[in-house]
This record gives structure tokens, sequence and C-alpha cells, in this order.
């Protein structure tokens, strides 16, 4: 190979070289790109998965401090209530419900020990049902409700003794009252209606969300409520949904009640947990909780149209766990046992398990309710008794 020949390659090589670094350059630029994009897409998919477990751990449940602006405590003189209250629209956190269990003979031991250890002498009997009276929610829930009958039991709430046993008693006259008038939502306005012409200050409660079944879509049962309020009642008694509670699956119960509450405006929401039908303590006590961090007023035991209604074992730890709460929160949330109560000797004990749980506090109107509607006839017979010493026949009480 000449010289020539050698000279002539050269920059041919020298030009290939050039070629390589330019490709180099080229590819060097590429690998950046590619890099930045595979950082990007790995953090991208970090997010995902962290949105993914927050999302996990939220339907797992842990429950929070649920914020509640509710007014604690109920007056029937003054039924207004702030809107204000902040009520989470998920729940954060059920790990609370779901560590929660009831040791069922303890709950019949102390029951046992509240009936055996803790009477009322019988000279104190006469003060506390009459103060029982007011604590009741007089009710008529009746396929044959009509305005007459609502009438009727407006002026028994209003008037619950007959002026010579209010004379007797010493009790001064229009001062003592039932606690509120329970009726469906189509008979609100009638109740209004007859409390106004008596001059009553009794708020008018109403059942609703498909009474007592629940057996209808959320929709409905938020328009029933919407519809009661509209007409005047001031207090909702809503049952819960106990597919859910059955299942156990208490976020989605839990955001249902907080609906409920929202459409419940400025009335009070009493949470019926239709106790007959949660099979066992355990069930109550969590269907409980979840019922008052959703804004609960109050919780209550039954419909009244279960086959196991308001019994002793079972207020028991509905009061443990309004307790509980409490403590946790410092909200007090009432309570209303019915159903199955109809005799003064009934009232009375749970007047006991009342005071002896919860204190003097849950011996009014503002935390205590008992639904009722035969209960009360039952009470003014055993005061006439007390007053006249003999017991009075029905013709000589007031109608219910």
């Amino acid at each position: 190979m000449d010289k020539k020949t050698t000279d002539e390659k050269v920059p041919r090589i020298r030009k290939s070289s050039l070629k390589v670094k330019e490709n180099e350059k080229n590819v060097k630029p590429n690998r950046e790109n590619k890099t930045r994009e595979r950082i990007a897409k790995e953090k991208k998919d970090a997010k995902k998965t962290e949105e993914k477990r927050n999302t996990e751990e939220k339907e797992k449940g842990k429950i929070s401090k649920a914020v509640r602006g509710t007014n604690p405590k109920i007056t029937p003189n003054n039924q207004k209530k702030s809107t204000s209250s902040i009520l989470p629209k998920k729940m954060s956190n059920l790990g609370w419900v779901n560590r929660s269990c009831v040791n069922d003979q303890a709950v019949k031991n102390r029951v046992q020990d509240l009936l055996s250890s803790r009477l009322i002498h019988a000279d104190q009997q006469v003060e506390w049902l009459a103060r029982s009276i007011q604590c009741i929610d007089l009710t008529t829930l009746a396929g044959d409700d009509c305005p007459s009958n609502v009438a009727r039991l407006c002026s028994k709430a209003a008037h619950p003794l007959s002026d010579d046993l209010t004379n007797a008693l010493q009790i001064k006259h229009g001062l003592l009252t039932t606690g509120a008038v329970c009726v469906y939502p189509a008979r609100v306005a009638d109740a209004c209606l007859g409390l106004e012409r008596l001059g009553a200050n009794i708020p008018v409660a109403s059942v609703a969300t498909g009474f007592p079944t629940g057996q209808t879509s959320l929709k409905i049962r938020l328009e029933e409520i919407e519809f009661a309020v509209a007409n005047g009642a001031k207090e909702i008694d809503i049952v819960i949904n106990r597919e859910l509670a059955l299942s156990q699956n208490w976020g989605e119960l839990y955001n249902e009640l907080v609906e409920m509450r929202k459409a419940c405006g400025e009335s009070h929401m009493k949470s019926i947990l239709a106790v007959g039908e949660l099979c066992n303590l355990t069930n109550i006590y969590k269907a409980s909780l979840v019922a008052m961090m959703a804004g609960s007023d109050f919780i209550k035991t039954s419909t009244g149209k279960e086959t196991v209604n308001a019994t002793l074992p079972i207020g028991l730890v509905m009061c443990r766990a309004i307790r509980a709460y409490n403590r946790k929160t410092g909200f007090k949330v009432g309570f209303k046992p019915a159903g199955g109560i109809r005799t003064s000797k009934d009232v009375l004990q749970w007047m006991t398990l009342m005071k002896e749980e919860l204190g003097d506090d849950y011996l009014t109107s503002d935390l205590f309710r008992i639904g009722a509607s035969a209960l009360l006839n039952d009470i003014e017979r055993n005061l006439g008794n007390h007053a006249t010493g003999g017991y009075l026949m029905a013709e000589e009480m007031p109608m219910a």
C-alpha cells in the first residue's frame, strides 16, 4: 500500500470516528430523558400505591374522634340546636368498633345485682313515678290513627293526670306533661295543631326512614325525614339498616346515619337499633357506638314491633356504650328504651339502671325518654292508689 492511498483513508477514518461521537451525543440525551421518564413513572406508581393503601385503611377503619357539634342535652322547652356541627363524610377509623366485645355473663350478673340490691323505698316511689311521666314519649303508631286520635293523645300528653289526682299529689296544674308526643309522619301536622290549641309546649316526635323495617331506599328514607321536619317534627326517630349491622359493614352504616343526621336539620335524631334483630350484645354495643359517632342525639332500643324489645341487659350494654363515648369525646348522648315497658315496676327498674350507670342527669327528659303507649295508665293507677288508697277505674282516668 503506497503513501497516497494511506493518506486518502485517514480522513475517512477520522470522519467515521466523528460520526460515532455524534451518535454518542445523540444517545446520551435520549438516555437521560428515558431515566427521567422512568423516575417520574416510579413516583406516580408509588403515589397510587400510597393512595390505595390509605383507601384500604379507611375501609378497614379505625375510628377517629368523630367531631360532633350537637347539643348534648335536649330541653323540651327549647328544641333549637346548632347546625354548625362538623360531621365527617367518611368514617376514618373503625378500630374502636371492631375491637369491642361484650361479656354476656358479666352483663347478666350486673343486672341481677341492680335488681337485688338497688331498691327504691316505697315512700319515694311517688316522686320517681311522677318524674317518669316527664320522660315518656306518649306514642300512637296504629294503622287507624286519625286527627281525632292524635288530638286525644295530645290532650293526654298535656294533662297526664286528672285534676283531682293532680291536686291530691300537690302538683301545680299544667306543670306535669309528658316528654313528647310520637306519631307517624302523616300525623305530625295534626299533632302540632292539637298541642298548639292546648297551649302545650311539648315537642312532636315522628318515626321515619321506613319505620319499622327500614326496607326502603336511602333516598326515600331521607325524603321521609324531610317531610316530617317540614310538618313541624322536632324529634325524628329513625331506624338503622340492620343488614349493614349484621354484615359488620359499620362504615356504610355510619355514612347512612350521617346523611340522616343532615336531613334532620334543626330537629333531634334518635337512632333505633332494633336490638331484637341484631343477634347478640356485641353487635348492639357496636351499633350504639356507630350511631353516636354519626351524630345521634339519642340511641333507642326498639321499634316496639320486634319479638325482643327493651330488656335490662340490653339497656345496660347501651348505657355502657353511652358512658364510654362520653369519656372519649365529652358528649352526652341520650337513651330511650321502647317496647315492653308497661308497668310502674318496669319504669322504676329502668330509672334505677339510669341512675346507677349514668348518673342523675339521666333521670330527666333531656337525656332519658321512654317509648310507651300503655305505661301512663298504669302509673296513673298507682299514683291514684297512693293518693286515695284505692286503684282508679278506667273511666276515672283521662283517655290515652
